[in-house]
């Protein structure tokens, strides 16, 4: 079974150049990262090594905290978190215009980051993904348009798609990372093989909320200005 969002009802008024060029970012990232474990998986290792989060060396590595973010396990991994970003994110850097939207994406995955690792912090593996960030562009966008709607593409022996409201499928997808990330504790401190980074997205969720309250938005009359009917 296989559930994404796919469109969202809320109109934007600006190009989303800074989410396209995160997306570029991550997609020419991961490129890289696959080109180096084709040619040698040794050269992949110590890549991750040098740029992905280990919550046990992250006081010497401070700057993991965003590379971190910029890196990826799989396909499946960052074409999921690319999609999420780019239907959610529009709507989150409209309003906030693009400088303050990306101080908003990079701080919203720093504290996703930390929050990780608060639950896990003598933890070895790597963390890596942009989904903390993500969240934080979904908690943003709850409390901006929780009136807009989602169009979910739902895929298990066909393909179909649905609505829904979008504070519906955000609250739902939020309550689905608490109840995960609870069941997980006391597994993760000390674990050798990676999972789901489930404070990861909790954190970054509720970073999104708090930092789109204190970032604000553009003013009314810039709209105003920018378009009209």
């Amino acid at each position: 079974m296989f559930i994404i969002p796919i469109k969202v009802s809320q109109r934007s008024y600006t190009l989303p150049v800074v989410t396209a060029l995160i997306v570029l970012a991550n997609l020419a990232i991961f490129v890289h990262q696959f080109s180096l474990g084709w040619t040698d998986p040794r050269l992949l290792n110590h890549f991750m090594r040098l740029y992905a989060l280990r919550p046990a060396f992250l006081w010497s590595h401070p700057a993991t905290l965003f590379t971190s973010m910029f890196l990826h396990s799989g396909w499946v991994h960052i074409l999921g978190n690319m999609v999420f970003l780019w239907v959610f994110g529009n709507g989150v850097e409209d309003e906030l215009g693009h400088f303050k939207y990306l101080v908003f994406y990079l701080a919203s995955g720093a504290v996703a980051g930390l929050a990780q690792v608060a639950f896990s912090p003598f933890s070895h593996v790597p963390i890596v993904g942009a989904s903390g960030a993500i969240a934080g562009v979904m908690g943003a966008y709850l409390i901006k348009f929780p009136r807009s709607h989602v169009v979910m593409l739902f895929w298990v022996l066909f393909i179909f798609t649905f609505d829904l409201p979008a504070w519906l499928m955000l609250v739902y997808w939020f309550l689905l990372q608490l109840f995960g990330g609870f069941g997980s504790i006391g597994e993760s401190e000390y674990a050798q093989t990676g999972g789901v980074a489930f404070f990861a997205h909790i954190g970054g969720f509720v970073a999104g909320i708090v930092l789109m309250r204190l970032l604000g938005k553009r003013p009314r009359r810039w709209r105003d200005n920018y378009y009209s009917e």
